[in-house]
């Protein structure tokens, strides 16, 4: 099974992204042989309509199930049209959150989790509680925001690392 994972980076032990239309990275894994594919997000930096170009690139690429923190109302009204089921995956990489769609440990999200437009800005948005209250529990929205502070953190180590390392090339 194709399913696609919104991710920080491009490869199975990139952290996974909690945004749909303005992740960085879509991660296209084969759940059987676990071959994949990163592709840059085309629609990351749309001026508007992020959500539905990245549902519509997101289904053009054969994806079955999409692997995601949150998903806005334009995009899940794309992927549902195209029979594409949405999966709530709070998971820290690439590779937990296709383990945990195949151990069936991620709950199906039945619309939009958030929002219109909560995926811009990067900021307090970003922590919104979600729109659907079916989509997740307050001890799941605790769990997700501690996944992305353990991400933030290590995104923050990484670029101190290599700051560290240009400094030093001086």
């Amino acid at each position: 099974m194709k399913v696609m994972v919104t991710a920080q980076g491009s490869d199975l032990e990139a952290p996974s992204n909690p945004r749909f239309g303005r992740c960085p990275m879509f991660v296209f894994v084969d759940t059987e042989t676990m071959a994949f594919e990163a592709i840059p997000n085309p629609a990351a930096s749309a001026s508007g309509g992020a959500g539905i170009q990245a549902a519509q690139f997101v289904v053009e690429q054969g994806t079955e199930a999409v692997l995601t923190g949150n998903v806005g109302p334009n995009a899940a009204q794309v992927l549902q049209a195209a029979d594409v089921p949405v999966y709530l995956n709070n998971e820290s990489t690439i590779k937990a959150s296709v383990a945990a769609f195949k151990e069936g440990r991620l709950a199906k999200a039945q619309g939009a989790t958030v929002a219109a437009h909560a995926g811009m800005g990067g900021g307090s948005a970003r922590f919104a509680r979600q729109a659907n209250p079916a989509a997740g529990t307050r001890d799941q929205e605790i769990e997700t925001l501690k996944t992305m502070a353990t991400d933030l953190r290590k995104q923050l180590a990484e670029i101190m690392d290599r700051i560290g390392k240009l400094e030093e090339e001086v």
